[in-house]
């Protein structure tokens, strides 16, 4: 728990200057605060690693400016090579049941969510799905019925289902 105290201390010790120093050296406050932020979620994954290090907040802020330094080689690129993507389409047309059914997809499990996604809307077979994302193809099959499973019972838009056991009400 010590390491966990250790960052937490670092993290109020730190932060505040860190996001300053990085919005220095980028010109973007939102852009700053992401990177610092991700740093140190970085830093929580290797704290084992920060552990060793005589300074941890030169650490820290080394990882947040690498991140925008990739955000600005990344951002070349797209300028690079943008100008060879097609123009602008169509706007994309989202409907009720559209954002009824991504709501739905969203309470779903990561992996069952990509699945179904993958089957349903890429139209792509089980044997596909189980290459791309390297599992057995029984996973894969596990993954979309208990994902299936789900989305029946979050799409289920009934109001008036009866209770299992109990009869539906009749007319007289």
């Amino acid at each position: 728990m010590r390491d966990a105290l250790d960052l937490e201390e670092l993290y109020t010790a730190s932060y505040r200057r860190l996001v300053m120093q990085v919005f220095a050296i980028c010109g973007d406050m939102s852009k700053a605060e992401d990177a610092v932020q991700d740093a140190f979620v970085t830093a929580i994954r290797k704290r084992r690693q920060l552990s060793g290090v005589t300074n941890p907040e030169a650490w820290v802020r080394t990882v947040a400016v690498n991140q925008v330094r990739a955000g600005w080689r990344h951002a070349v690129v797209v300028r690079r090579y943008g100008a060879k993507v097609p123009g602008p389409q169509a706007p994309v047309e989202v409907g009720p049941d559209h954002v009824q059914l991504v709501a739905a997809l969203a309470q779903l499990d990561v992996d069952q969510r990509l699945v179904v996604v993958l089957h349903h809307l890429a139209d792509l077979p089980v044997t596909d799905i189980a290459a791309e994302l390297g599992v057995p193809v029984g996973t894969v099959k596990s993954r979309l019925s208990r994902g299936r499973s789900r989305l029946a019972e979050l799409l289920d838009d009934r109001v008036d289902r009866p209770i299992r056991g109990q009869e539906e009400p009749r007319d007289a």
